[in-house]
């Protein structure tokens, strides 16, 4: 590895303040070079605050000096004029999502294992704990959220310019699926995509949230990666289901999370059994699955979730199980899922 190599690397350990992510993945380290024993760093901020620039600047050359071969850091710092907003194609945290307290994306390597069930359910169990939540649907090729949600409406424009989310059962939503007539696809590059998502994160009126639940879309390549990059995440949730098949992809998306320097706040389990009608528990796609993987990775089991009929009911129908039955088994899991969660986020 080069000595600009190493420099790269050491500055991957400090975070934007305030924050979980750091300053490489936030495209904000614009050149690295390194003679004579002098390691010079520039950075470009969209912040006009200098403390943050002169916190970022300590930190650079406090991760730097420690490198062997290097006895001086000089760490440019480039802020924006005063009244000029942030660079175009800029993603650091603190200008992106104001008002909201935490953002978590909720992912699985692969489709079909109930990502977005556990997304919805997710999202009404934390509201109907008091939280304020916001659920944001990025699968923008197949947006299932205002099915499952019950909301067909097309959102509002307020004086400021910026789209005014739905709200059913106590969530704040956004959706693709709220752009479009009927069951129109959506035949995009990945360009337009990521333009798309970065609308719904800065050109939304969310309001101020406890937490904002992004429902990715399903798998671990290129997209889905960018999406990561695109909105600013403070941890990720991993939904899988017990068979060797779906753990396998479940390291890809732990891979894909670390890559961005996104936390892992845990794995859930869905589809983990069924009740028979004598009462027996009944798992058809093995057991246990999540949790060893979770102990594996060193990371949270955030529950299993069963397969009952009412969970798939209330996504058809549009009241989720946790608001239909909040009682039942099944709302219970989900309830038991959102409150792990709290505790490993908050």
């Amino acid at each position: 590895m080069s000595l600009n190599d190493s420099i790269h690397e050491a500055l991957k350990s400090v975070t934007y303040p305030g924050y979980s992510r750091d300053i490489v993945s936030f495209g904000l380290v614009k050149g690295v070079s390194a003679a004579n024993g002098s390691a010079g760093i520039d950075l470009e901020l969209t912040s006009h605050n200098p403390e943050i620039a002169a916190q970022l600047k300590q930190a650079c050359e406090e991760a730097t000096k420690s490198l062997e071969g290097i006895e001086r850091v000089i760490v440019q710092v480039k802020m924006p004029p005063a009244g000029q907003g942030p660079a175009a194609g800029a993603t650091t945290q603190a200008s992106a999502v104001p008002g909201i307290a935490k953002v978590v994306a909720v992912a699985s390597g692969k489709g079909g294992v109930g990502k977005t069930t556990c997304s919805v359910n997710l999202a009404c169990s934390l509201a109907q704990s008091g939280l304020s939540i916001g659920l944001m649907d990025c699968d923008i090729y197949g947006p299932s959220v205002p099915l499952m949600m019950g909301i067909r409406e097309k959102p509002e424009i307020s004086s400021a310019q910026k789209m005014i989310p739905l709200t059913s059962h106590g969530v704040k939503l956004m959706s693709m699926g709220f752009l479009l007539p009927g069951d129109e696809p959506v035949i995009w590059r990945g360009p337009m995509l990521m333009r798309t998502i970065q609308q719904f994160v800065m050109d939304v009126d969310w309001g101020k949230l406890d937490i904002l639940l992004v429902d990715l879309p399903p798998g671990t390549g290129d997209a889905q990666l960018s999406l990561c990059q695109t909105v600013p995440l403070d941890g990720g949730v991993i939904v899988t289901t017990p068979q060797e098949a779906s753990l396998g992809v479940v390291r890809k998306g732990i891979g894909m999370f670390e890559k961005v320097n996104v936390p892992i706040l845990g794995i859930v389990e869905n589809m983990s059994y069924f009740t028979a009608p004598n009462g027996d528990r009944v798992e058809i796609f093995g057991h246990g699955g999540g949790a060893k993987e979770a102990q594996n990775q060193g990371t949270t089991f955030l529950g299993e979730i069963p397969i009952f009929v009412e969970i798939r009911e209330g996504g058809d129908s549009g009241v989720p199980v946790v608001v239909h039955d909040p009682e039942s088994t099944p709302a219970l899991a989900f309830s038991n899922l959102a409150n792990k969660l709290r505790e490993v986020l908050l």
